[in-house]
């Protein structure tokens, strides 16, 4: 009895310290992967256009008399930028005005004469011969008034001319040529004026994608950015939020073959005038209907090695670990692709007080996202996985370029 009860203390004490899990399980918070629509996005760089740029060049030779613009300022269609001297062109108006005058009373001579001709052949009074002198004679002369009346109307088109005004509404350049310059028609390059608003951004595309997108129209799961104007988000070099919202309006009709990329473009709205052409930008485009996504927090991944892993607490509350494959963030959270599954349990609250093999001591709870994002309102279907993702739920109210 003693050596029984003596071998069984032993026992007991060796076995206290090899006990992988002596003591109490420690607490952990456990939820299921937040399943939700989300909506694929790709990625792509590019630089905004001016959707019009036009260089200001006269339409009259003459000497600048005036400018009545300031460099960089922005202008609405028909502001005055330059005044070219009139004064040589006025004359040439009197001028023409005058032998418009003249043509008319020879013509009204004539249409006179040719009448009273008319009246005396009736009589037997005149020659055929005199007749059809003077009808040819009327002719001459009403071409005559014609031409004279049209030189005087190119001359009144030049001193309109003289003033040289905005083509379009935008903001305009430096002045290339100043008071006292003399300035050639349609030569002379006077300044440029681009529109701000709308404003295109100009991007390229490899073939991949495009071939992504052909095959998702042609299933009916994504429209063509031929045919419907897909929006896309925007953020520039110093934002961290796509804030800049647009919809595709152009995708070329080939390939570069040097390069294998498409070019696309799209419409952005720029009411302040903040983008400027030239100015290089991220997008972001939509690639995807929506489809239904798992989402985890950020700090229920752990880096094991060059695995991403998730430790799921099964039914007799052990944990295991799970290689994920993971996708962008979306949210806030992150979107697994692939190594879990809707009903499994995460942990994601004492991540550092549980490993593998251990057994814990679960306690319910909810993944929330910390940051509802924006996206489009798409029609549902499932599409492979793309470079990005935003939640679909939240996209229908903060994203106009959708609708």
């Amino acid at each position: 009895m003693v050596l029984a009860a003596g071998l069984a203390a032993c026992g007991k004490k060796e076995e206290g310290p090899q006990a992988p899990g002596a003591g109490a399980a420690p607490p952990v918070t456990v939820a299921p992967p937040l399943v939700k629509p989300i909506v694929d996005w790709d990625d792509y760089i590019g630089r905004f256009e001016a959707r019009q740029s036009v260089e200001v060049r006269p339409r009259v030779t003459g000497q600048v008399s005036r400018i009545a613009f300031r460099d960089g300022q922005f202008v609405r269609a028909g502001d005055l930028l330059y005044v070219i001297d009139p004064r040589p062109f006025e004359a040439a108006l009197a001028q023409a005005r005058a032998e418009a005058l003249r043509a008319r009373a020879t013509a009204d001579l004539a249409k006179t004469t040719f009448a009273r001709t008319q009246k005396l052949l009736d009589e037997n009074a005149v020659s055929r011969e005199e007749f059809e002198t003077d009808r040819a004679t009327l002719a001459q002369a009403q071409a005559a008034q014609a031409s004279a009346e049209a030189t005087a109307q190119a001359r009144a088109l030049d001193v309109t001319f003289t003033r040289v005004t905005a083509p379009i509404a935008g903001r305009m350049s430096d002045r290339r040529t100043d008071v006292g310059t003399f300035v050639t028609a349609g030569t002379t390059l006077m300044t440029t004026v681009v529109t701000l608003d709308p404003i295109y951004f100009v991007f390229t595309g490899s073939e991949a994608v495009y071939l992504k997108y052909q095959r998702a129209n042609q299933a009916g799961t994504r429209p063509s950015s031929r045919v419907s104007p897909n929006p896309v988000d925007i953020r520039l070099a110093d934002e961290n939020e796509y804030r800049w919202k647009g919809k595709m309006n152009f995708v070329d009709n080939a390939l570069d073959t040097g390069s294998g990329t498409i070019r696309g473009r799209a419409e952005v709205r720029n009411p302040q005038g903040f983008l400027t052409p030239g100015m290089f930008g991220h997008m972001r485009l939509l690639g995807s209907g929506s489809y239904p996504g798992m989402l985890i927090p950020e700090d229920a991944i752990v880096t094991d090695q060059s695995r991403k892993v998730a430790l799921v607490v099964g039914a007799d509350n052990m944990v295991s670990a799970r290689p994920l494959t993971l996708g962008p963030n979306v949210e806030g959270l992150r979107v697994v692709r692939s190594g879990l599954n809707p009903g499994d349990r995460i942990i994601i609250e004492g991540v550092q007080r549980a490993r593998p093999g251990m057994k814990v001591s679960p306690k319910a709870g909810k993944i929330v996202p910390p940051a509802p994002g924006t996206g489009p309102t798409v029609p549902p279907f499932t599409e492979p996985p793309a470079a990005s993702a935003t939640s679909a739920s939240a996209a229908t109210s903060s994203n106009p370029a959708a609708q």
